[in-house]
């Protein structure tokens, strides 16, 4: 799931486990550890664009990172506690965290309203609300009861490890049981950012923030934010079901002979789901919504061109690992500055056309060396600069059915 979704997740675990001992510090540290998984994007300073796709959702979003990660952390945090100035690191981390969630809803409010105005009165109205949550922590408030070793653990564990549980719901998928097995865990049920679930979290999260850390209130506040989120993800859960059969109804009615198909739903909602069906040389993609007048998915069939990449040595990493990630949905098509490029058919396209460049929501730029191996130029994901808002657009109009 997106960033801010994360943080959300691990601020409510955060409070679930020592938010009546810590008050607003449980949501800080719990935040932290949401975010934590996530800082292996650090590792794109270091690798090369084919190896940090493949890092990312890895070692840090396992189950085995969650126990080791709860006894590091829950020791640093622990001994952080005995320091008289750690409340300036909870003031700097709040401020971080916070800072976050008013750009992203600022922004989500602009892209909604088209007014910077009323987006810029949202900003500066979430800023009030941060100074009024966690106005204790620019002083050393002696308002807390220091938690035990073990609750530290606790608190730990359960931010790192709903993270990759959150993550492994989506498309995108994560690699729970690395490093033992390099299996993403792909269940398809959710988008990376469905701001349905991340509002019935927030609206439960800040509740639970301007109430006393030792009231009952409180903990009602954030356990109806996850209660909320969690009916929420049943929805998907039950939403897929149904998509599933609205496929495999379409399938019969067209009487298509495929070897297997995949649906997911299409980014910022549940209710427009893409499908791709593989058949032998091809693949039929398409949408659906749940409020299309036909109960079909709407397919076009695109060329795999998989004979583009035919000459790929046994053992090219490039090749294996995109292979790997796209979980062997992919076609290639030739660009116009002559190198391929690698499309993960998973995601679909914008339009359902397939044909040109900048059709595919999730793309890779690849070269073949002189030395016969092939190389990742470049990562694509999304609409093309510029288009963003026509994307929008057309996403809206798509979502309402036809």
């Amino acid at each position: 799931m997106d960033s801010i979704t994360q943080i959300v997740l691990g601020a409510a675990m955060g409070e679930a486990v020592l938010g009546k001992k810590l008050g607003n510090r449980a949501m800080t540290w719990g935040a932290l550890g949401g975010t934590i998984p996530d800082l292996d994007i650090i590792g794109n300073l270091f690798m090369s664009e084919v190896d940090a796709l493949a890092f990312h959702r890895g070692i840090s979003h396992s189950i085995t990172f969650a126990v080791v990660g709860a006894f590091l952390f829950a020791w640093l945090t622990h001994q952080l506690y005995k320091w008289k100035h750690k409340h300036k690191v909870e003031f700097g981390l709040a401020s971080i965290f916070w800072s976050l969630i008013v750009l992203a809803t600022s922004g989500i409010v602009f892209i909604a309203s088209k007014s910077i105005v009323f987006s810029v009165v949202i900003g500066l109205v979430l800023s009030g609300g941060y100074l009024l949550i966690f106005k204790d922590n620019i002083t050393n408030k002696e308002d807390y009861e220091t938690p035990t070793l073990n609750k530290w653990r606790l608190m730990w564990f359960a931010a790192l490890f709903t993270h990759p549980i959150l993550d492994s719901f989506t498309q995108y998928g994560t690699q729970l049981f690395a490093p033992f097995s390099d299996i993403r865990i792909s269940l398809n049920y959710i988008s990376v950012a469905d701001p349905m679930y991340t509002i019935l979290f927030i609206l439960g999260l800040v509740s639970a923030a301007f109430c006393n850390r030792q009231s009952q209130k409180r903990r009602f506040w954030n356990y109806l934010g996850i209660g909320m989120s969690s009916m929420y993800m049943l929805f998907t859960m039950y939403n897929k079901q149904q998509m599933n059969q609205v496929m495999i109804n379409t399938l019969a009615q067209e009487q298509i002979d495929y070897s297997r198909f995949t649906i997911g739903p299409v980014i910022l909602n549940n209710v427009l789901w893409s499908g791709t069906v593989e058949t032998d040389t091809a693949y039929l993609q398409g949408q659906y919504s749940m409020f299309d007048k036909e109960k079909k998915f709407k397919l076009r069939s695109i060329p795999k061109n998989h004979h583009l990449i035919a000459d790929a040595k046994p053992d090219d990493h490039t090749i294996n690992t995109l292979k790997w990630f796209s979980d062997d949905y992919f076609m290639v098509i030739r660009r116009k500055d002559g190198d391929l490029q690698f499309n993960d058919m998973r995601y679909g396209t914008f339009r359902g056309d397939g044909h040109g460049e900048n059709d595919f929501i999730f793309r890779f730029i690849i070269r073949k060396k002189e030395d016969g191996y092939y190389q990742m130029l470049d990562e694509q994901g999304g609409p093309p600069e510029g288009t963003e808002n026509e994307m929008a657009s057309e996403l809206w109009k798509r979502i309402k059915g036809v």
